[in-house]
């Protein structure tokens, strides 16, 4: 057991992991919600993916502090999502989610980490700063989630909320849209929470390219 946890740790540091993490968002962000559209079995497939990607973070960095951060919020976030898919009348979605967005910032720090370390550049470093920008959309998504539950008003417009994770088909497309500045129109957001987290991730979708994939041309060209 100890040899499988350090081949599968080893196997999530080195530079090839970015490409199943690619695969694995790009699941979730752009596939999944045409599935849960469509499907009933589209939920359960969009949270047992959730999982996977925050469990991966575990084994993503070599720091001890980081691993239990993970760890603990990993935790809590599958059993909370047991606890509402479970045969029992509670749910703590607002918690759940809440625990999500800290998992996701945890693992954006992780993945950061990843991108520069060595201040090496390779075709894998760029999938890998690609990932870290379809991880903000997807925290950008649940914070959405949180605002609307919390709040009762979050996005309007040509969409119609459930409360429930069907939304999440709604607001990953709004998140994406407000994080590429491209505002589309036919959704928009109605409250002074979702206004503001709209904004933000506006403002995170420009500094993104000027900040990350800069430095990343940076090193790229002190090497050549």
């Amino acid at each position: 057991m100890r040899n499988l946890i350090k081949n599968f740790q080893s196997y999530w540091l080195a530079d090839a992991s970015f490409v199943t993490l690619l695969i694995m968002l790009v699941t979730a962000v752009f596939v999944l919600p045409v599935v849960m559209e469509i499907s009933g079995h589209g939920v359960l497939l969009f949270n047992v993916l959730l999982l996977g990607v925050f469990f991966s973070g575990i084994f993503s960095t070599r720091s001890v502090g980081l691993i239990c951060v993970s760890a603990v919020l990993f935790g809590i976030h599958l059993t909370l999502r047991l606890v509402r898919f479970g045969d029992n009348p509670y749910s703590f979605f607002v918690l759940e989610n809440v625990v999500g967005i800290a998992n996701a910032l945890v693992f954006i720090y992780i993945n950061l980490r990843l991108l520069f370390r060595d201040e090496i550049v390779n075709a894998y470093r760029i999938v890998g700063a690609v990932n870290v920008y379809l991880l903000l959309a997807l925290t950008g998504a649940l914070a959405l989630e949180v605002v609307h539950a919390a709040t009762g008003a979050s996005i309007g417009g040509n969409v119609v909320l459930s409360g429930a994770d069907d939304d999440y088909v709604h607001f990953i497309y709004f998140s994406l849209a407000a994080l590429t500045t491209v505002g589309f129109g036919d959704i928009y957001a109605v409250s002074t929470s979702a206004k503001m987290l709209a904004t933000f991730l506006s403002a995170l979708g420009i500094l993104f390219p000027a900040i990350v994939i800069a430095r990343l041309v940076g090193l790229a060209s002190s090497r050549s």
